[in-house]
């Protein structure tokens, strides 16, 4: 049973407040559900965090992380990313686990599956992408499959979101995006 009492919050926001400034077309932001997540974080304390998705996806999502806390698999922090003024690079930078954010790939004129609430970052610190150039993002993060709060091919995580019908960054060509799942 968990103890409300004793439950850190990092995210207790509306709906509204979540989506506010993003310059997404309606029709994407009535798509969209906010789901309410637990999880343990590297203090070793139950969190609680909200992360914005295709309201297709949000029982996958809220599963998902039932298994992360189930796991005690650490996550640094779930606060939708309006928090960061819609900026990818410092939600990363953060460490913060987010999915909505209606933007273009990196280094493309593409949309990302993240513009859709279709992609998932988890603990991008631990979980950085890394380009073929081997830049590495967000910057100073560094690939350790062997750490806590990291994702390697067999992880229990990883392998659900897969039976789920997800793609791991991880199994990428290029770049790894050892953070990144997505639902095409």
């Amino acid at each position: 049973m968990t103890d409300l009492n004793s439950m850190i919050i990092d995210s207790a926001i509306s709906f509204a407040e979540a989506v506010d400034g993003s310059n997404a077309p309606l029709e994407v932001i009535d798509a969209l559900s906010m789901v309410d997540v637990t999880y343990y974080s590297f203090d070793g304390l139950l969190h609680s965090g909200q992360i914005v998705v295709d309201a297709r996806l949000e029982d996958d999502v809220y599963e998902l992380f039932q298994l992360i806390e189930r796991l005690k698999f650490p996550v640094g922090k779930v606060i939708p990313i309006v928090a960061y003024r819609w900026d990818d690079e410092a939600s990363m930078a953060d460490n913060n686990s987010s999915s909505f954010n209606f933007r273009v790939i990196a280094d493309t004129n593409k949309l990302s599956l993240h513009s859709f609430g279709r992609a998932v970052d988890i603990n991008p610190v631990q979980n950085p992408v890394i380009y073929p150039a081997g830049i590495i993002a967000p910057a100073g993060a560094l690939y350790r499959p062997q750490n806590s709060g990291t994702f390697a091919t067999n992880h229990p995580v990883v392998q659900e979101f897969i039976k789920r019908g997800w793609h791991w960054g991880g199994n990428f060509e290029q770049p790894k995006d050892y953070h990144h799942f997505e639902k095409p």
